[in-house]
């Protein structure tokens, strides 16, 4: 399979690729508008020096069933953590987001994405988003997105050792 390519005589012949790899690209850069999104709301809101994520997941926590999985996750983990959580969570959205832009150790960070997604869900916070965010992380670590266009390409080719660039 040939590396893809940005030449206009590549992308001739391999159409298909080049519009797979394009809409490949857009759903990336949607994916990192998301966690910069979500870490300008929390920082705005003042998640990082308050106590809105306890707030948050006390609220949750009593709408649900006591005993399930995300109740116990919620009352033994997430709720006495609110704090710690609150800033794992923003700073790593605002981490995700920057590195997905600038295709900077892609793979790591769509892993990184992909934890604080499944933690969302595992404390109560599952809505119908968070399925396509699991897959296309899984297919960001899977696809060498950071190789078509981002910093990974350059940083392989200077660390073609390293695993933080592939």
């Amino acid at each position: 399979m040939d590396e893809f390519r940005w030449n206009a005589s590549f992308m001739k012949e391999h159409p298909l690729k080049t519009i797979g790899v394009i809409l490949f690209l857009v759903g990336r850069y949607i994916f990192a508008a998301f966690f910069l999104y979500g870490f300008w709301f929390k920082l705005i809101k003042g998640w990082l020096w308050s106590d809105l994520m306890n707030h948050f997941f006390t609220l949750r926590f009593t709408e649900l069933p006591l005993g399930s999985f995300q109740s116990l996750y919620l009352e033994h983990f997430a709720i006495p953590l609110a704090m710690p959580i609150a800033w794992i969570v923003t700073i790593g959205e605002l981490i995700i987001g920057l590195s997905l832009l600038l295709g900077l150790c892609v793979r790591a960070n769509a892993a990184f994405a992909l934890f604080l997604v499944i933690n969302f869900a595992a404390g109560g916070f599952y809505n119908l988003t968070l399925p396509p965010f699991m897959i296309f992380s899984i297919l960001m670590m899977l696809l060498p997105s950071g190789q078509w266009l981002g910093l990974d390409k350059k940083l392989h080719l200077q660390h073609p050792d390293s695993i933080w660039f592939r």
